[in-house]
């Protein structure tokens, strides 16, 4: 009370003030962002046109599902093959089962993709986005990752002109947790902030929520991985042309031996052209749309990029098996496998499947020679 008797009037303290100031700013920032958008509202702010037709589209889904089936199938024949073949049990066929891992889950990630496309991919949350191009974005570092990886193993063993190096399990087993734990970063880096929900002026065409600054980066980090990998190779090659021709003059009959490094490095080496072919082109085309090239048309050689990158996790098992005839011989033994315990299965539920009518009455039937030979062959093993 004043003294004069009247009330003094209230005037707001400077941190109700500044508290004040804050929220709007807040309630500014969070309608700026817009997190609650379908994917359609950046398709449209980004002026990305991908309508597919419908028949288009279910064929594309029918022919890409028979891909990724033969992707996942494969690539779980080469792990399998790798784990139950002693003979491949050193550091690099497990590096290269890794690699295989890598393209199985490409095929997952083609999966989720081809049923999320056209105008499905408008209906997409903003979260389900980037589940879907996480997905993409990890297998792929996962290649990348594992290929570099093998290439240092290749240098080291090629330069100490042995078959394998002499890296533990444990080192191993490191190396292919840190792919993982880089990969799975790398996938997680739009999601985690570096995106342009806030700013959609920033927004690219190929992946209307990914910033054209994050693109750049993305498309030259792999580049450049690309071309170490490539120097790496070359300088592999170089050595081994020159050793070789200083051991063929005093190595007649062991120089087939000497061979067996070079066969390696040259499956590797088709793997890494093919996957160099395969995804150039569409890192070359996010890096133009991340420079924002207006008349690139970058949206028009989409589909046919994510069609080159797909063959390339179908080519990579097919490498495998041409280039190494021992894992190709490991394939056609779980084949073989797979076929022998389906009949014995078959065989096992015929022999405890309940007595029929015909049996009761006494006019059983003797086991047929089918089922003969399955038994005998249960005795044998």
């Amino acid at each position: 009370m004043r003294a004069d008797g009247r009330a003094e009037a209230h005037t707001p303290c400077a941190t109700d003030v500044l508290h004040r100031r804050l929220a709007s700013k807040m309630a500014e920032q969070n309608h700026s962002c817009h997190y609650n958008e379908s994917m359609g509202f950046f398709y449209n702010n980004s002026g990305a046109d991908d309508k597919w037709d419908k028949t288009q589209l279910i064929l594309v889904q029918v022919v890409g599902s028979l891909f990724c089936c033969f992707i996942l199938v494969s690539n779980a024949m080469v792990v399998a093959a790798v784990i139950t073949n002693k003979r491949f049990h050193y550091p690099f066929y497990y590096l290269l089962s890794n690699l295989a891992a890598s393209d199985f889950l490409a095929g997952i990630a083609y999966v989720y993709l081809m049923f999320n496309t056209g105008e499905m991919s408008r209906r997409l949350t903003v979260k389900e986005y980037f589940i879907r191009q996480g997905l993409l974005d990890i297998s792929l570092s996962a290649s990348l990752s594992n290929l570099l990886v093998i290439a240092l193993e290749r240098y080291i063993s090629v330069m100490n002109w042995k078959v394998h190096s002499n890296l533990t399990k444990r080192r191993v087993t490191l190396l292919i947790v840190l792919v993982w734990a880089i990969s799975i970063f790398m996938g997680a880096v739009p999601s985690l902030g570096w995106n342009c929900i806030c700013n959609v002026s920033d927004c690219s065409q190929l992946a209307p929520i990914f910033s054209r600054s994050y693109l750049i980066f993305w498309s030259m980090s792999n580049l450049v991985v690309f071309l170490v990998m490539v120097a790496i190779y070359m300088r592999i090659y170089t050595y081994v042309k020159k050793k070789t021709m200083m051991l063929t003059p005093h190595t007649s009959g062991s120089i087939n031996r000497k061979r067996t490094p070079i066969k390696l490095i040259k499956t590797v080496m088709v793997v890494l052209g093919a996957f160099v072919i395969c995804w150039t082109p569409g890192l070359v085309v996010l890096l133009l749309d991340g420079l924002n090239c207006k008349s690139c048309k970058v949206m028009k050689l989409k589909r046919w990029l994510l069609l080159l990158a797909v063959l390339n996790s179908v080519m990579n098992p097919c490498i495998y098996s041409y280039k190494d005839e021992e894992m190709w011989t490991t394939f056609k033994n779980l084949m073989r496998c797979i076929g022998n315990g389906t009949r014995r299965q078959r065989s096992t539920k015929a022999n405890t499947r309940p007595l029929s009518s015909a049996h009761d009455t006494g006019n059983s039937q003797l086991p047929s020679e089918e089922m003969k030979s399955d038994d005998q062959g249960i005795l044998k093993t």
